[in-house]
């Protein structure tokens, strides 16, 4: 495993080196090609200069050289193509290195993890698990039962007395409604009695009168 990591370091080392030196070499042709852009240029203008002055030999020679210039700024050019598709390999290549190695060392690890965790182990924790719960069901359930006085006391006279209860409850629920509608008698009092009195002794008074002009009229 570290002569694999060390073999990658050592490979990306490899890489970085190799982007570097390809870098410097391009900045070195763009360096070239600059200088010989240059020189085209002087060339032209010399061949203005010697065309003014009737000078037909000496211009033709620097268009000789302007060309020569320009197939050394071609060649520049090529050479910088190459060297352009060179990194651009490199760098897709060194991205996919560094995947793989990702992947592989992702890979690794979880079979590690696989293999420290097995489905034995999980199925032992389980039972472990499911085991200790019961355990603690049971001492809940020891903690909750009653102790004492009241572990004598009998459920089904509990029971009955409850009934008992609930149906006198019941009862006093029937009989509530025809208390409730009763109208409870109120004393009279004793101007109220002397009042009836007097109105029922005049009563009394204009019946006899009637029937005394009844008698008188016959």
């Amino acid at each position: 495993m570290f002569n694999r990591l060390f073999g990658k370091s050592k490979e990306q080392t490899n890489a970085l080196t190799t982007l570097d030196k390809l870098n410097e070499t391009l900045e070195m042709l763009e360096k070239k090609e600059k200088v010989l852009m240059k020189k085209v240029a002087a060339e032209i203008e010399k061949a203005k200069e010697y065309t003014k002055s009737k000078n037909k030999k000496a211009a033709i020679q620097c268009l000789k050289r302007k060309r020569l210039y320009e197939q050394q700024v071609e060649q520049l050019g090529n050479f910088q193509l190459r060297i352009h598709d060179q990194m651009i390999m490199l760098e897709g290549a060194k991205a996919t290195t560094e995947t793989v190695d990702a992947l592989r060392t992702g890979a690794a690890v979880m079979k590690a993890m696989q293999k420290a965790t097995n489905i034995d182990d999980v199925d032992q924790t389980m039972e472990q698990i499911n085991e200790q719960t019961e355990n603690m069901k049971q001492i809940q359930e020891a903690l909750a039962a009653p102790i004492g006085a009241a572990a004598d006391f009998d459920e089904d006279e509990l029971e009955a007395e409850l009934e008992e209860l609930e149906g006198a409850e019941l009862e006093e629920q029937l009989l509530e409604p025809a208390l409730t509608t009763a109208a409870p008698s109120r004393p009279v009092s004793a101007g109220k009695q002397q009042g009836r009195l007097a109105q029922q002794k005049n009563t009394d008074e204009d019946d006899e009168l009637a029937a005394l002009q009844a008698e008188m009229a016959t």
